[in-house]
Parts: structure tokens; C-alpha cells; sequence
């Protein structure tokens, strides 16, 4: 399923960042991007950290490939983090391809979405789709439009956070108090407090115990439990 947006112009793909922590499926990954594609160079990643530590220390790909479930991710907040650390086009790859978490991934920021284990044929499709400008979803798809749905607010929310905030609503989901918070970060006590204020003004919350309900309902734990 193809959403078009303002951009018409048609992007050639030629180098790509697979990430993804299951070596097997991640050579099938690299293999089947060069066979529907002009891609030719492909590296890879097994986790989030050492695909953010790939991108600052090397040219930019045309495209990053991501699974959604990596062992240093905790649901949708590698793809947000990930939309911060490059201005690549992302491809969700994910074994969990309902309604709810592909619409939730495209609000985080993916360009398309394709179920784990698809042919060939739909990630050629998807790749067109990304290249002209268009988002790309399986078929089947509800978007986001027909569907009420907690879990994407909470995404787009969180999608507004600079990293530091980021970094800082992280810790106060571990139960940090500010002190702490700006010890571990190095930072000042109040340049702490100014940031928990603003996250709670872009999360549209009042207190610190909301906020963390925001970033719980984009976890993939909350997730699942809820879709039961």
C-alpha cells in the first residue's frame, strides 16, 4: 500500500545499513537488497549502538534497513533515536507487522514497513515506494487515519524529544531523581530540571509518573500485553 507525499523525485539507492542482531537473517537482508536494487554497498549492524557509532564515523547510506526487536532497544525508541543520528531513509523490517505497530513505526519516522519473511518482490516494491517519496506499507494495511490508537501518540510524542531528553526521560523511567540524573550526565541539577519541564510540556503531561506512562505505551512489552 503506497501514501504519496510532496516529493516526486525518483532516489536510486546505492548504499545501504542493515541492522539487525540475527546474522543469518541479516545476510539474507544484504543479499536480497542487491538483488532488487543497484545497492551495491551494505554494511551491517547488530544493535542499535553499533549502527549509531557506524553512522558518525562514516558516509551516510541512501537507506537503513531496521528490525524493531534489537537486544539494546526497548520498543519504538530505536527507531526515534535512529531518525536522530541520520537523515537516511528508513526501512522497518519486523516480525510484528499488525496495524497498530506499523503505523506506530511510521509516526517514530519509517519510511515503509515490511513483515519479516516477505518475498523478494514486495521489498522491491517497498523500495520504489521509499525512492519516489512515497510511504509504503504491507497489504492489508489500516493506517493511522482509520484507527484511534494510544501506542502512536505516544510515539509521535516522544518523537519530539531532542536526545538529551531523550537521555533524560530514560533515567527517570529507572526511577532517577534529578541529582542522580545530573551526575550520571554531567550535568547541572537545574539544567536538569529545565529539561524534565520541557519533556513533560511536549509529552503533555503534569508530573514525572505520566511521563513515564507515555514511554511505557510505546514499549513493545506494554504493547504486546495490551494487543493481547
Amino acid at each position: 500500500m503506497l501514501h504519496s507525499d510532496a516529493t516526486t523525485t525518483q532516489t536510486r539507492f546505492s548504499s545501504a545499513l542493515v541492522v539487525d542482531d540475527h546474522p543469518l537473517f541479516c545476510d539474507a537482508l544484504v543479499m536480497t537488497l542487491q538483488a532488487i536494487s543497484p545497492i551495491k554497498q551494505v554494511a551491517t549492524a547488530p544493535c542499535l549502538t553499533d549502527a549509531i557509532t557506524w553512522l558518525s564515523t562514516n558516509p551516510a547510506p541512501d537507506l537503513v534497513v531496521l528490525d524493531l526487536n534489537l537486544p539494546d532497544v526497548d520498543g519504538f525508541d530505536g527507531l526515534l533515536r535512529l531518525g536522530k543520528a541520520t537523515s537516511a531513509r528508513v526501512l522497518v523490517v519486523s516480525s510484528m507487522a499488525d496495524s497498530r505497530t506499523v503505523n506506530a513505526a511510521l509516526q517514530a519516522g519509517a519510511a515503509g514497513f515490511v513483515p519479516k519473511h516477505s518475498q523478494r518482490d514486495m521489498f522491491r516494491r517497498a523500495l520504489e515506494a521509499i525512492g519516489s517519496g512515497q510511504t509504503f506499507t504491507p497489504e492489508g494495511h489500516v493506517n493511522s487515519s482509520e484507527t484511534a490508537d494510544a501506542t502512536q501518540d505516544a510515539v509521535a510524542r516522544l518523537a519530539s524529544l531532542t536526545t538529551q531528553q531523550s537521555r533524560i526521560l530514560d533515567l527517570i523511567c529507572e526511577g532517577r531523581l534529578n541529582k542522580q540524573i545530573a551526575y550520571e550526565l554531567s550535568i547541572a541539577e537545574t539544567t536538569v530540571k529545565a529539561h524534565v519541564t520541557a519533556i513533560m510540556r511536549k509529552l503533555g503531561v503534569h508530573s514525572r509518573t505520566q511521563a513515564v506512562l507515555i514511554a511505557k505505551e510505546a514499549s513493545f512489552d506494554e504493547h504486546l500485553r495490551s494487543s493481547g
